[in-house]
């Protein structure tokens, strides 16, 4: 993918105007339509699963006993409540054309202002994305007022684990300071409601680089680590005045210290500590080193724990490189820091008590207790200590309470030894896959990037069987259920043993197909089950957007057939009521095939539907041969009653992104429909209960979490209730209050 980069000229006054936004427990929905009935209002919640995502920051406010913030990479901020030992998130109220914005490179608090809170939003640097953000709290997140930015932020990218990039300056509160990555370093006077480059900032800013990593306050004086020295150059630059910047003297060179990942300042013994790798990380990493500067006479000491480049017991190499630091408010010479990005002998915090002469690996001695969200073993017995590791923070106010981030959750411990997920009300899955099973102990099964597929017992607790095993996936690319024979799951990703699987008890437990397609390795797609779990079809796409051939199978998944008839790539969909049928939505030609012998051939029945978009979506009406909805976002929404013969579009909607079906209102014979899509300009989550003649808006403003174009579906057993897939928010279900 392409960056690109505006010039620093362009770089001027953002936008102050943005009204406050007040985040609502619960909403009152719109009608839309001719005759619409009275709108309802929605509680909405999160399914518990508990992290899954990468947790990119954590911030301990220094000023404020038990009061801290994370930040994540796709899926928002977050502000903790020790009391309720739990997390708040604080943007879900972003919506569809914010969904950049659900990604945070960097945060910042003010000390002296105990309620202040800044975040800087940005998923994406690239041409395609929209710019970045700024937004401002006086009231630790409650309220925002928002600054749009002219420069673009990278909270999923390379280096995103990095920071803080944002920081308030110690000598007057009103002035900010954003390091970004493609745009140099940016300057507020007026508490981020404008902002403007910094003219003499030594660091030539890249269209590729990483920029400004990180901005800290040492004293008085301001510290800007950057990203793309050469290994040679100067890559750590500070200001005593607020106006003149200098590369520090005597600072370390080499590969070990290409790049300033993090650093802390202890303001007893007025030292710097700075982690370095050769490479932003998170991935990547293969060296690294930690240093301090004694901010009193300019003198570098070299504090490294263990230096990478050794063996591990088995001879593997062990490279990594080091992450974050923190250091003990109340400890002088107390510091935690952690490697990352090493696999062979896994990652650690290392801690010092006497300023980095000697350091003890936390990992060691510790003991975790992750049976608040089982998925953590990974389909084993013991839960790992982690990845990704580049965001540490120790209580200010306790010193053996110390979190870090991983790619997965966050760990916290009380005693130094003992560690748990501190992770309950941070919930960052991006979710793919959806089903509400008709009959059964669950309500809900979910296929979700990274961590496989789960069966949702409850939905108030995370998974007691955590990821499905045999085979473990790490990100699920198909889920499916027979009709008529609900007890019957499909399920394909990537897998440690295979990457197909089957449940003949409703998803609880799982066995690997007997063969696979050989191109199932390295393809897997979506796979589709007929009505009674007789037939199955599977769709092969590789991650670069490749199309491959589908393949049948008959017997359960121990034989396989291609199917040339099949559009390459495209979705299966079962008829629910007659097991001989099968659709699929051609995408490249506007085409709907069908198949009336289980699978084995596909002839085109409607042409001319829009096209050119793979996330057009079909599904079929439960219970119902024959009955097809096609959500063609902006393209609206069409349906055929007729098996795909014929296509009618219907006029009570602009867009449809995605579209699903729940039980029936009380005296109405056709489901509930839920679909993402827009009656008027908002993009949002809709409800209609007489076959999409009129919706009614369910959601509202303070609950949009970004994009949510990928699958929702409303539950057979329970009127009202419905299940939403966001990127980055985990799973929210809505109900009638």
């Amino acid at each position: 993918m392409r960056t690109s980069r505006l010039s620093r000229r362009a770089v001027l006054a953002g936008t102050a105007a943005a009204a406050a936004l007040t985040a609502i427990p619960v909403g009152q929905g719109r009608a839309y339509g001719a005759e619409a009935a009275v709108a309802p209002t929605y509680r909405w919640r999160t399914a518990v699963i508990g992290g899954t995502g990468f947790v990119t920051g954590v911030l301990f406010h220094p000023s404020v006993r038990g009061l801290a913030y994370a930040r994540t990479d796709i899926g928002g901020a977050y502000r903790w409540d020790d009391r309720a030992a739990s997390w708040t998130p604080l943007t879900d109220h972003l919506g569809w054309d914010d969904w950049n914005l659900l990604g945070v490179e960097a945060m910042a608090v003010d000390p002296a202002h105990p309620n202040r809170l800044y975040l800087a939003l940005g998923t994406y640097a690239q041409s395609w994305a929209g710019n970045g953000a700024v937004l401002r709290s006086e009231d630790r997140g409650a309220t925002w007022a928002r600054t749009d930015l002219t420069v673009k932020l990278g909270a999923n990218e390379d280096g995103r684990g990095t920071g803080e990039r944002l920081l308030v300056d110690p000598r007057d509160s009103d002035t900010l300071w954003l390091g970004t990555r493609h745009d140099g370093l940016l300057r507020s006077t007026d508490r981020g409601a404008t902002w403007a480059a910094v003219t003499g900032f030594p660091g030539a800013p890249s269209a590729s680089g990483q920029g400004v990593t990180f901005l800290v306050a040492a004293g008085r004086t301001l510290y800007a680590g950057w990203g793309d020295s050469d290994g040679t150059s100067a890559n750590l630059y500070r200001t005593a005045d607020g106006t003149t910047w200098k590369a520090v003297p005597g600072q370390p060179s080499g590969t070990a210290a290409k790049v300033p990942i993090r650093a802390a300042y202890d303001k007893t013994t007025r030292e710097l500590y700075v982690s370095y790798a050769n490479a932003p990380g998170p991935n990547g990493q293969s060296d690294g080193s930690v240093h301090k500067l004694r901010t009193t006479d300019g003198k570098w000491t070299e504090v490294t724990p263990v230096k990478p480049g050794g063996t591990t017991s088995d001879g593997s190499a062990d490279s990594f490189g080091y992450g974050g630091v923190a250091v003990d408010a109340c400890r002088p010479g107390t510091v935690v820091v952690s490697t990352n990005n090493r696999w062979a002998a896994i990652d650690t915090l290392y801690r010092t008590t006497d300023g980095g002469r000697t350091w003890t690996s936390l990992k060691d001695a510790a003991v975790f207790d992750v049976s608040e969200t089982p998925f953590l073993k990974w389909g084993g017995d013991q839960p790992k200590f982690g990845w990704w590791i580049q965001a540490v923070g120790i209580d200010p106010y306790d010193s053996k309470h110390i979190v870090y981030g991983t790619g997965a959750t966050l760990y916290g411990t009380r005693d130094l030894k003992r560690w748990a997920p501190q992770i309950r009300g941070l919930e960052e899955t991006a979710v793919r896959q959806l089903i509400s099973p008709p009959a059964g102990e669950a309500h809900l099964l979910s296929g979700l990037g990274d961590i496989g597929v789960m069966y949702h017992e409850r939905l108030t607790a995370s998974p007691s069987r955590g990821m499905a095993s045999n085979p473990v996936f790490g990100s699920a690319t198909g889920l499916a259920q027979a009709a008529t024979r609900p007890a019957y799951v499909v399920r394909a990703g990537w897998g440690d043993n295979g990457n197909g699987a089957y449940s003949n008890d409703g998803g609880q437990t799982w066995a690997p197909f007997k063969a696979q397609p050989a191109i199932a390795k390295d393809a897997p797609g979506p796979i589709a089950t007929n009505a009674d779990g007789s037939v199955l079809l599977w769709s092969f796409v590789h991650w670069d957007g490749t199309k491959y051939a589908a393949h049948r199978s008959a017997d359960n998944g121990a034989t396989w057939t291609e199917i040339s008839s099949f559009p390459k790539g495209a979705t299966p969909v079962a008829d629910p009521a007659d097991p001989t049928r099968f659709y699929a939505y051609d995408t490249d030609t506007g085409t709907l095939l069908a198949s009336t012998d289980s699978g084995l051939s596909f002839t085109a029945r409607a042409t001319g539907l829009p096209s050119g978009d793979s996330q057009f979506k079909l599904v079929a009406a439960p219970g119902r041969s024959g009955d097809l909805w096609l959500s063609a976002k902006w393209n609206g929404l069409y349906r055929s009653t007729d098996g795909g013969a014929t296509f009618s579009k219907l006029d009570s909607c602009r867009a449809s992104y995605t579209l699903g079906f729940g039980k029936a209102a009380e005296g109405a014979q056709y489901p509930a429909i839920y679909q993402v899509g827009s009656t008027e300009t908002i993009t949002a989550v809709y409800r209609s209960d007489d076959e999409a003649k009129t919706w009614v808006r369910i959601n509202d403003d303070a609950h949009q979490w970004g994009w949510t174009g990928e699958v929702i579906v409303g539950d057979p057993r329970l009127y009202g209730r419905v299940y939403l897939a966001t990127n980055g928010r985990g799973i929210q279900y809505g109900e009638p209050v």
